[in-house]
């Protein structure tokens, strides 16, 4: 992880009384956090009852308990050097230099920050522009997403994300998978408690993959600025395939969504053109 710039979330925990010593002459503010206020965030700006450290390494704090699921944006801290990827893989050369006690201290050290990352006890978080340039960070991104167990609210917007069928969210209720790079309903993660579901700005251009939808309580769904809303039918195609969708493409359920949309072969769904 990389400096981080967001603090204490008072959701999910508050900060302790005692800071380094080296904040203590800093004042106390009250400024809200600055978030994402769209109508497909679903966050609101979370007071922060410090914002002594807001510069400051999260997991490099003296005297401090702050952990990763107290964190509002927290960032993948960008990849390592050639040195500390010798020594992270454990190679050979790096045991021939003598260098065993140093990479033994690393692992050591990587392993209390890890721990320290909490991710298992967040319920709300946002990991949007991450900017994940290499696979070291690709690689941490989906580590931490996969330890996501208690995550209720999740934005991850502007990613570059492609697929995230291996990652299960199961208590998750509302994503945001906004401006991302995802071709097909299938690479979704499984999300048997979603209700609201925000995939804008993607390149999804089939409904193939919805039916594993259906028997979530799903209510809101977002697919604007997809090939696939140009589908024949596309509306009545999404309200038959999701029983309890109320609201698609921010405008609420009509009378004409209900009526049977007319089949063009089973799987096969025509295209409606553009002059």
């Amino acid at each position: 992880m990389s400096e981080s710039s967001s603090g204490v979330n008072t959701l999910s925990g508050s900060f302790p009384k005692s800071h380094s010593s080296q904040f203590s002459d800093l004042r106390v503010t009250r400024t809200p956090l600055s978030v994402d206020h769209s109508p497909d965030s679903g966050l609101v700006s979370t007071p922060l009852p410090s914002s002594r450290c807001r510069f400051v390494s999260w997991y490099r704090l003296d005297q401090c308990d702050v952990t990763g699921d107290q964190l509002s944006c927290p960032r993948v801290r960008e990849g390592p050097s050639e040195d500390e990827l010798c020594l992270i893989k454990g190679g050979d050369i790096c045991l021939e230099r003598g260098s065993r006690r140093r990479r033994r201290e690393e692992e050591g050290q990587r392993w209390e920050e890890r721990q320290q990352e909490n991710w298992e006890n967040c319920f709300e978080l946002n990991l949007s522009y991450q900017d994940l340039g290499n696979s070291y960070q690709q690689e941490n991104f989906f580590r931490i997403v996969r330890r996501l167990i208690r995550v209720e609210n999740l934005q991850l917007v502007d990613n570059s994300l492609s697929d995230l069928s291996s990652v299960r969210l199961p208590r998750c209720r509302r994503l945001n998978l906004h401006r991302n790079h995802l071709v097909s309903l299938c690479q979704l993660p499984k999300l048997p408690a979603v209700e609201h579901l925000c995939l804008s700005e993607n390149a999804i251009s089939s409904l193939r993959g919805l039916g594993a939808l259906r028997n979530s309580p799903l209510r809101f769904l977002n697919l604007t600025h997809n090939p696939v809303t140009f589908t024949q039918d596309y509306r009545a195609r999404v309200f038959s395939c999701l029983p309890n969708l109320e609201i698609l493409d921010e405008i609420p359920k009509l009378p004409e969504d209900s009526l049977p949309f007319r089949s063009n072969g089973p799987g096969r769904a025509r295209m409606c053109h553009i002059l």
